[in-house]
């Protein structure tokens, strides 16, 4: 069966360059290095016996700093190679991680590229965020005796049914798996289902709430607040998908009949997408600033995009309350924590299965709203905006809930310090 995979992946090789090509008129980063896809590479100043951990985009990368920075303290002389795939999630490694990581996009599930890919880096031990199950390449590190770990390892109850179809596929590639580091008990079950040794399963937790904010990050915000943004209520929509920022506008224009002064922070996931965004303000009537324009509101705009790269977090700390999306839209959600750990108010939409765990906890600790749709969203803002003191106790529970949660890094490096040593 891995031979059909395999033959497939090859006969689709052209594709795969088509669509770099076609994603790289929105973002031409992805015509760029497109060399690492194939690793074809030069190797010569690649980190030899490194540690190699992937991270597939933004949200990996961010769940990967805390182990990251704490090698860099435990085994300061330890080469660390990072690989993406997704050029948001490159230049998200270069933000977190600068000179102190070697990072390189990850080669297709082509044999041939990964052979050439371990035969450069030759690392002690491969470390993958989250899930990412790569038949190939889960072979590829067994062949080249490299250990396997997937850590902070969560997998839905949706994609364990698709990856079912394919048990006997599945039950091979898994068990060259070394450990799995399983966020909860139902992860670590699902993952068992595809044949994961019950001795290689490990519960530890999620490491995105040891992910903590810079310091000093508050107040940052508050500062850029009264730089950019102004003395107004400031509500931020975070992440956002097609098809929820028509959700989101259409909220914020009914928050304008009671809050005319009212601004929205606008944050598409994929900045690509910056261009139709910015025809649907226009269509839609609303003033608008960029933040690749580099300036301040002025007293008629209404919503300002954020257009860049790194700054969620900061932008984060300007708001009065957070919503994250992803959610009213079909698409699994995105990590609620980041405006939690700052004791922002956090709301989403009733589509969380890719942070379920996260998601029900926190609203049963009553850190969090969920909302159904567009309309109950400025019902609920409004509410926010309204009540100062509302505001401040679902943020205090928000932050205390993520301090309370703490501990799987210490966990998560216990398990990985064996292949260190």
């Amino acid at each position: 069966m891995r031979l059909i995979y395999t033959a497939l992946f090859y006969l689709a090789t052209p594709l795969l360059i088509l669509r770099l090509w076609l994603k790289g008129r929105a973002n031409p980063a992805y015509r760029q290095r497109w060399r690492e896809r194939f690793a074809l590479q030069d190797f010569s100043s690649a980190v030899q016996g490194c540690v190699w951990l992937h991270a597939v985009s933004v949200g990996e990368a961010e769940a990967a700093a805390p182990l990251v920075q704490a090698w860099r303290v435990s085994h300061p002389d330890l080469p660390i190679l990072v690989t993406t795939t997704t050029p948001t999630g490159s230049a998200r490694v270069a933000a977190l991680f600068g000179d102190g990581v070697q990072h390189v996009y990850l080669p297709y599930d082509l044999p041939d590229a990964l052979g050439r890919f371990l035969g450069g880096y030759r690392p002690r031990l491969a470390v993958f965020m989250e899930t990412e199950i790569w038949p190939n390449l889960f072979a590829a590190c067994a062949a080249h005796q490299v250990p396997l770990a997937i850590v902070n390892a969560r997998l839905s109850e949706r994609s364990c049914r698709g990856y079912s179809r394919i048990r006997n596929v599945m039950a091979r590639t898994m068990g060259a798996v070394a450990a799995v580091a399983a966020q909860t008990a139902e992860d670590a079950a699902r993952f068992a289902s595809l044949g994961v040794p019950e001795h290689r399963l490990h519960v530890l937790g999620n490491l995105k709430f040891d992910r903590a904010s810079p310091p000093g990050l508050a107040d940052q915000g508050r500062a850029l607040r009264a730089e950019l943004l102004g003395d107004r209520p400031v509500w931020i929509a975070a992440s956002t998908h097609e098809g929820e920022e028509e959700q989101v506008l259409a909220a914020h224009e009914r928050l304008l009949a009671e809050f005319p002064d009212a601004l929205l922070v606008l944050a598409p996931r994929h900045p690509e997408r910056c261009v139709k965004v910015k025809a649907l303000l226009a269509g839609r009537g609303h003033d608008y600033v960029s933040r690749s324009e580099a300036r301040a509101c002025d007293p008629g705009c209404r919503v300002f995009l954020l257009d860049t790269l790194g700054e969620l977090n900061l932008f984060y700390a300007t708001a009065d309350v957070a919503f994250v999306g992803g959610s009213l839209a079909p698409t699994g959600g995105h990590n609620v924590l980041e405006p939690a750990t700052l004791g922002v108010p956090v709301l989403f939409g009733p589509h969380m299965f890719n942070f379920k765990d996260i998601a029900g906890r926190l609203l049963q600790a009553r850190g969090a709203i969920q909302v159904e749709d567009g309309s109950q969203l400025a019902e609920r803002v409004g509410q926010l905006l309204r009540d100062a003191s509302a505001r401040a106790a679902l943020g205090e529970t928000a932050r205390s809930f993520v301090a309370q949660n703490r501990g799987a890094l210490a966990r998560h490096i216990t398990l990985l310090e064996r292949w260190l040593v």
